[in-house]
């Protein structure tokens, strides 16, 4: 109930804040503005602060918590790269797709299904990516501390905002202004939105933390489309012999393929930001069956859910397990996994008219 909750708070803050990684991303390299991926980066600054002093003492709330700590390899470098691509064609992340089909937008299904198979598709491969070269993975909380790696995360942060700005004024001039919420005793703003990035990257962050206290992990999204995509497997009985695969037999997925989906936390937040954005699309009135697309949209919202799910399974998450959960885990992996992905963005954003896609966006249009 209470991850289900979250999930759901999870799901109308990213509509109402319209707070998406794709289009902050298209928007910095395209246009050169730069005001979602300084939202991005607020997002973490308050992320770090709440997660490494839990994280170092390894509990919260008396209960034991852990990050994702993951290798640095060929696996995430390759896996983020596809992944920076097929969010630029899919129009959408792991969490953008989700609560873009919560608030109607029915095209995203394409991806989503994209996504699924992807996802079940590294599964298959996911030994052969083990073993390429990788390092072992270093976490900054253990090996800087605390102190030192909260401020070390905060200077890169600011260094990545001041980069923007500079940017974004030496483009246009001027940056681009932020919406702002100046009648706090508007309570109808805060049912129907919008609201400013600020709000949805405070929101994020806290939300991520809540989650880290429930589960004794941060917020995933993209692990739960290989499981999903198992057990349509499973249903449709077709023989795949997943119990044999690497993937399967890992800590913590072993027991995975035999339980209810119900039993899934990562499941469970997904239906919930599904919900939420359901829920905050109505109260704002903009809930509508968008599903119509011309054919090359099609094919580039499959591709590029395959190339998302298979992306994230091999690169040990998405832009919210490892990009946003990595680096509030003190990972240096969530930080390599931002690099190339961003790369594959940046080769996505201009793939993107090869398939009638505009390869131009507004900061509000959020994934």
């Amino acid at each position: 109930m209470w991850l289900m909750l979250v999930g759901g708070l999870l799901g109308l803050t990213l509509f109402h804040a319209s707070f998406g990684f794709t289009t902050a991303w298209r928007n910095f390299i395209i246009n050169r503005r730069g005001q979602g991926l300084r939202a991005q980066m607020l997002m973490l600054a308050v992320a770090v602060c709440l997660f490494f002093p839990a994280l170092g003492a390894g509990e919260l709330f008396g209960e034991e918590v852990r990050g994702y700590t993951r290798p640095l390899g060929f696996s995430v470098i390759i896996g983020a790269f596809i992944f920076g691509i097929g969010m630029q064609l899919g129009n959408g992340c792991a969490s953008g797709n989700l609560y873009h089909a919560g608030g109607g937008q029915f095209r995203a299904i394409p991806s989503i299904i994209g996504f699924i198979a992807g996802g079940l598709w590294a599964t298959a491969d996911y030994e052969w990516w083990m073993q390429l070269p990788q390092l072992a993975p270093v976490s900054l909380i253990d090996t800087a501390g605390i102190t030192s790696a909260i401020i070390i995360n905060l200077l890169i942060f600011s260094l990545i905002a001041a980069f923007t700005i500079w940017l974004e004024k030496r483009t246009h001039g001027a940056i681009e202004s932020e919406s702002t919420f100046n009648n706090l005793s508007n309570w109808r703003r805060y049912l129907q939105g919008p609201w400013p990035f600020i709000w949805g990257a405070v929101a994020l962050a806290i939300l991520n933390f809540v989650t880290l206290a429930l589960t004794g992990r941060p917020w995933a999204v993209a692990v739960a489309y290989p499981l999903w995509g198992a057990k349509l497997a499973m249903l449709l009985e077709i023989e795949l012999e997943l119990d044999f695969w690497t993937y399967w037999l890992q800590p913590g997925r072993e027991t995975a393929l035999g339980e209810a989906l119900t039993s899934d936390v990562n499941s469970v937040m997904n239906a919930g930001v599904l919900l939420g954005a359901f829920l905050a699309a109505s109260l704002a009135g903009k809930f509508s069956f968008e599903w119509r697309l011309p054919l090359l949209h099609w094919v580039a919202a499959i591709l590029g859910g395959l190339m998302l799910g298979y992306g994230a399974t091999i690169a040990f998450g998405c832009n919210i397990g490892a990009y946003f959960g990595g680096i509030a885990s003190g990972s240096l992996h969530g930080w390599l996994w931002l690099i190339s992905a961003f790369a594959g963005s940046y080769l996505g954003s201009y793939l993107r008219p090869l398939f009638k896609l505009d390869a131009n966006t507004s900061t509000r249009s959020a994934c």
